[in-house]
């Protein structure tokens, strides 16, 4: 796996203006913890890889951790009867805080950061958890983004693990005759799939930041997954949403409907196949899911997919080779960075579309002080700078391997001022609303043809972990849809992605270049936006993320606006109704703004809505004025989510 050099980027100080009470009192910088595997920081705040002696030192430190480990949920063992963890979607407190949809994933990294661990290695620990208790949503057969906060450096840095096409893949993956296929034939199929990058993304983060070992952040996992865990009504939902497509995969079937029927509320579900390939995993380390066993099984499946006898569903097969597989790598990538009210928002960069999005909305809101505008007005405009970003996402954004992505015109107040003198406050612009140029800003004119936001698929997960020196992770992983391809690796465990289809199937103009067509060993642009705002002297403010698809990014930009323009408390900015609009004819709106007088002023403007019933399920983190964390997650999206302390101290 190849380690290209980390950039690392000073944040330059601007002064806060807006939000002083977030950050008076935080700590200051801090070492990483004292652990001799952890690697040396120099003078330049680089941190020198491990020697032989170090690493020998980690093992002897990882033994003493495993005990702990083990015993991770011997709490939740009585009688042989699992209890099923309290859903809490606020916490406070000292020595470091976890946050994700899931309490079984969260306590796992909170029992990380309590035996000493760091925020690397609890993130890594809680989104092995979530391979279990979130199968549908991310996992081993998938990628995502990790947004890192380097407390001893106050610098920022990134993993891009976002999976990739075969090398046979062209712009003509997804056509038959010329026309594109559909749409259900490539998410339920193997050609859908691409490499995972998960695997390597914990690889290397652990490697560069870690303080454990990947095998002993696996074992609460891999005894998650032997054990099981108590099945609630979310999961039942998202089975019974995929029970179709699961039944015509054999393994699948096997697995996520035992004995042929839907895992009953209140059950104990297992994943012993899950448990035997986290194991394999920690004994022989990543290399055997990309150049070994588990990769030869995975390609055996992407290209030959179990259909079950008498199933009807073209199943359509994918061409994801062992050279695919041993030929992936990670990305170290510059992170986005933009300033808004005097602090620092930084985000992913391309392939990611997320930091450049929500970067250039925040621009375009910046001219406007939101927290003196009516409900109303507020909604309107983070209403049309969602549009007009989403127009410039579109035509600009791609895997910078393949398109030149003008990332620091996007990011630029010069071209956000460009784009929003297009907003009237008696006026709505519609959809699909032509890109501007960022390459040569010119005042309220557009840089080519309109075209319709393609669709990205709704599900993936989100986590955020502080710990007790000040380093933060904001950490988005996912599958791609819910239930990812359907499709699970026999005696394997893991469900495998179907994130190809992130792709464009087709230019959606023949008159306007497409960054985002397939093409070999291409990524997909996706709208993940692990996101973690700095005040102007480095320190963390704020970190956050969601799942979603393309909702995420409006999801984060709205939580963002949140707290720092309407002064909501975290946890009620995360559960705030929301609005999406994405450069379509019709804003999505959840029921209690569909419901609310809102919506029929936001109408008489000329808004144009439709319903959908969630959108997102965010997960954030906040440094208090008096030094603690605070972890919140949702209040109900999702079941809720599950916010925890190492050591908590009350409210906030």
């Amino acid at each position: 796996m190849r380690r290209t050099t980390r950039t690392t980027h000073r944040i330059v100080a601007v002064p806060a203006l807006v939000i002083a009470v977030l950050t008076a009192g935080c700590a200051g910088p801090s070492t990483h913890p004292a652990d001799p595997a952890a690697g040396q920081a120099d003078g330049s705040g680089t941190i020198k890889p491990r020697t032989a002696e170090d690493r020998t030192a980690k093992a002897r430190t990882d033994t003493a951790q495993t005990g702990k480990a083990e015993n991770l949920k011997a709490e939740n063992l009585k009688a042989g009867t699992l209890k099923a963890r309290e859903k809490v979607p606020v916490a406070v407190g000292y020595g470091g805080v976890v946050s994700s949809v899931d309490p079984d994933a969260s306590a796992v990294g909170i029992e990380v950061l309590r035996g000493g661990g760091n925020a690397v290695d609890a993130a890594v620990a809680t989104a092995a958890a979530l391979g279990v208790t979130e199968p549908y949503s991310a996992g081993i057969g998938g990628g995502g983004f990790l947004v890192y906060y380097d407390a001893a450096t106050r610098t920022v840095h990134t993993v891009d693990g976002r999976e990739t096409a075969p090398r046979t893949a062209d712009a003509s993956l997804f056509l038959e005759n010329g026309k594109p296929i559909p749409f259900e034939e490539g998410v339920t199929s193997g050609l859908g799939v691409g490499t995972p990058g998960t695997p390597d993304t914990w690889d290397a983060a652990l490697d560069e930041w870690g303080s454990r070992s990947l095998r002993t952040l696996l074992k609460p996992a891999e005894k998650l997954a032997r054990d099981g865990f108590i099945v609630d009504a979310t999961f039942r939902a998202q089975t019974q949403a995929n029970e179709a497509r699961f039944r015509d995969f054999t393994a699948t079937s096997e697995l996520f409907l035992p004995g042929g029927r839907l895992p009953v509320v209140g059950s104990v579900f297992r994943n012993p196949d899950l448990a035997r390939t986290y194991a394999e995993l920690g004994r022989k380390g990543t290399g055997v899911l990309y150049r070994g066993p588990i990769a030869r099984d995975i390609v055996n499946t992407v290209r030959d997919p179990q259909v079950r006898e008498g199933a009807t569903r073209v199943v359509r097969p994918g061409d994801l080779t062992m050279r695919d597989l041993a030929a992936y790598e990670t990305e170290w990538r510059r992170p986005t960075r933009m300033t808004y009210r005097g602090l620092d928002v930084y985000g992913m960069a391309p392939v990611s579309s997320g930091g450049t999005t929500v970067g250039e909305a925040l621009n375009i809101l910046e001219s406007t002080d939101l927290s003196e505008e009516p409900e109303v007005g507020y909604l309107h405009r983070f209403i049309e700078a969602s549009r007009i970003s989403f127009a410039d996402r579109g035509r600009w954004v791609g895997d910078p391997a393949f398109v030149d992505v003008p990332v620091k015109g996007l990011l630029s107040q010069r071209y956000a001022n460009s784009r929003e003198c297009l907003i009237r406050d008696d006026a709505v612009l519609k959809s699909p609303l032509a890109p501007g140029d960022p390459r040569k800003p010119a005042a309220c004119t557009a840089a080519g043809v309109a075209v319709p936001a393609t669709y990205e698929g709704d599900n993936t997960t989100h986590l955020t972990v502080a710990d007790r020196w000040g380093n933060v992770v904001a950490y988005t992983l996912t599958i791609e849809s819910t239930g990812g391809s359907a499709i699970t690796v026999p005696g394997r465990g893991f469900l495998l992605n179907n994130e190809l289809t992130d792709f464009s199937f087709a230019p959606a103009s023949p008159s306007v270049p497409d960054p985002n067509l397939p093409g070999p060993r291409k990524r997909p642009r996706s709208s993940m936006s692990p996101t973690i705002v700095l005040d102007q002297r480095d320190r963390p403010v704020l970190a956050l993320g969601s799942p979603g698809g393309a909702t995420i990014i409006t999801t984060v930009l709205q939580t963002l606006t949140g707290v720092l323009d309407r002064g909501l408390p975290l946890v009620d900015a995360i559960a705030a109704p929301r609005a999406s609009q994405r450069n379509q004819p019709t804003t999505e709106l959840e029921p209690a703004l569909w419901n609310s007088p809102l919506r029929a002023e936001l109408e008489a403007i000329g808004h144009a809505f439709r319903q959908n019933p969630e959108i997102g399920a965010a997960t954030a983190i906040q440094r208090l004025p008096d030094g603690r964390w605070l972890a919140a997650a949702e209040k109900v999206r999702r079941g809720g989510g599950s916010a925890m302390a190492v050591r908590p101290s009350g409210t906030p």
